[in-house]
């Protein structure tokens, strides 16, 4: 406890009711960790905290999870900070798991490709294709597609493109595609 008071730098004798919202979720992750838990339930922890502690707290919970194998559970919107620090994520939809996966073999399974073809092939002439969304702009093909990259690039390729690359996707893209692809018209939402 007095080494987290230290490394946070709180007054262990102020009050909580005058500390700052980021101070007030520092003295919680303070309580938290001091018990030591074996799992530790975390809720928008991110929010309302300063840069550098985002940081500290990001390497304390890492250290938590090598050294004594704690379980850490986040609860966030904010997807970003997510990719940071997580290995597992599950996406909830409705009151139910929309799916839960490995990072890793989350990003490995679902792809973004840009390309520009001397013809434009239409999205049903790349049916073989598992295309959860397709964009076009001018000549330049945005689409997002399931599947191992290299035989969807190797697809591609048959349609002669004049530039085509893999990009990753970040949670917050891979979440939006999950959605759409549970039928969730997002378009429709943002209009």
């Amino acid at each position: 406890y007095e080494t987290l008071c230290r490394t946070f730098g709180l007054d262990v004798n102020g009050r909580l009711q005058n500390f700052s919202k980021g101070m007030q979720r520092q003295a919680a992750l303070i309580l938290a960790l001091s018990t030591p838990p074996d799992y530790l339930l975390l809720d928008e922890i991110f929010d309302g905290l300063d840069p550098v502690v985002r940081q500290l707290l990001k390497k304390l919970l890492a250290e938590e999870v090598s050294q004594r194998g704690m379980t850490v559970v986040i609860a966030s919107h904010n997807l970003r900070e997510l990719e940071d620090v997580c290995d597992h994520v599950g996406f909830l939809h409705r009151g139910g798991v929309l799916m839960e996966q490995e990072l890793d073999n989350l990003r490995l399974g679902i792809h973004r490709i840009q390309a520009v073809f001397p013809t434009l092939p239409t999205p049903e002439q790349l049916s073989t294709l598992e295309l959860v969304h397709w964009d076009t702009r001018g000549s330049l093909v945005s689409m997002v597609v399931r599947g191992e990259e290299e035989a969807i690039l190797e697809t591609l390729r048959q349609w002669n493109p004049l530039f085509c690359e893999s990009l990753p996707l970040t949670l917050e893209e891979v979440f939006i595609s999950e959605m759409e692809a549970a039928g969730y018209d997002i378009d429709n939402i943002l209009s």
